[in-house]
């Protein structure tokens, strides 16, 4: 299994920017992409960006040109760079590690990250 813990939200004025933190520890071996999500009051829980161990990355249409997902390998640690935040980033944001052979993990705790306007 592989543990999560996010960091790094808070209050943020529309337009700034901010880095969540996402340290992983447990089975590491066994990770195939670390990913971001997101909840925002009264919706589902939706993926914003995901990293694969190889590289690859993608984004929700909502966060291109705007949010860099980026991982740590040595530190274990996976990280989301919002930059230019709308009110709508408002959310709790979570952290999840997709495994091998069960697909994403358990989920951390989330950070929440409020943007005021």
């Amino acid at each position: 299994q592989v543990q999560v813990v996010e960091s790094g939200g808070g209050l943020v004025q529309a337009g700034g920017s901010r880095r969540l933190s996402c340290a992983a520890s447990g089975s590491i071996f066994s990770i195939v992409a670390m990913g971001w999500f997101r909840q925002a009051p009264g919706k589902k829980r939706e993926l914003v960006a995901f990293i694969t161990s190889g590289g690859n990355i993608n984004y929700a249409d909502s966060v291109k040109g705007r949010f860099t997902i980026s991982r740590d390998n040595a530190k274990n640690t996976a990280y989301l760079q919002m930059n230019s935040l709308k009110p709508e980033d408002t959310a709790v944001y979570y952290c999840n590690a997709q495994l091998r052979t069960t697909g994403w993990g358990s989920w951390g705790q989330g950070t929440q990250v409020t943007v005021s306007s």
